[in-house]
């Protein structure tokens, strides 16, 4: 209870741009638990489906394969299975390479969607938060002119203390977004380099010349 208050008593004295701030970090918090659930997910829907068509690929079982691909919504399942249905009648590797990587560019914002936006929100949530300890110095040191001399620096003190709280909070939920947003974006490029890696062996599989 007494962590709460303080917290409390902390947001209160930040003034009122601690309250767009703080939607921006439930905005920020929703996109981070979203990527990161589709994320997990698709890396192991993937995992599972290149386990499953690696070795009827191998085995020049291309008719299963691509049956066993376009039944699935996977990333993967999408870039090979629209390579395997180019394959066939190619004469050479590079029409299946260039069709596969047609198919990844429209996969790669699939994964990419919305982590941008934790960037983004790690810039507005800084600004703000400059904006209003700016806005409440401005009202400090206006409240402060009509005072008594010998109260002037401990109003003007108090006033200072207040309006850094919203930086603090702006910087407070910054940081975190900032990393989150690497580390989110790492994963997904992790993503996409596997299903590069898959394409790759794919392609090796099929023996075209180039």
């Amino acid at each position: 209870m007494e962590l709460f208050a303080k917290i409390s008593l902390f947001f209160q004295a930040g003034g009122t741009f601690m309250f767009p701030i703080a939607v921006v970090a439930v905005f920020g918090l929703a996109i981070v638990i979203e990527r990161f659930v589709y994320l997990q997910k698709a890396q192991s829907e993937n995992r599972t489906l290149w386990a499953k068509l690696l070795p009827l690929v191998n085995s020049g079982r291309f008719e299963e394969a691509e049956k066993l691909a376009a039944g699935s919504h996977t990333a993967i399942g999408r870039v090979l299975g629209y390579g395997i249905s180019r394959s066939r009648g190619a004469t050479n590797r590079e029409e299946v390479e260039t069709a596969m990587e047609e198919s990844l560019m429209e996969v790669t914002p699939q994964l990419e969607r919305r982590t941008h936006w934790l960037a983004t929100f790690a810039n507005v949530a800084t600004l703000l938060g400059l904006l209003g300890t700016i806005i409440g110095l401005i009202h400090g040191f206006a409240a402060v002119g009509d005072v008594n001399p010998s109260q002037k620096q401990d109003q003007l003190a108090a006033s200072v203390s207040v309006a850094m709280n919203c930086t603090a909070f702006g910087l407070m939920t910054a940081i975190p977004f900032m990393l989150l947003h690497s580390w989110l974006q790492s994963k997904t490029d992790e993503l996409v380099d596997s299903l590069e890696m898959a394409s790759v062996k794919f392609l090796n599989s099929l023996g075209l010349k180039s």
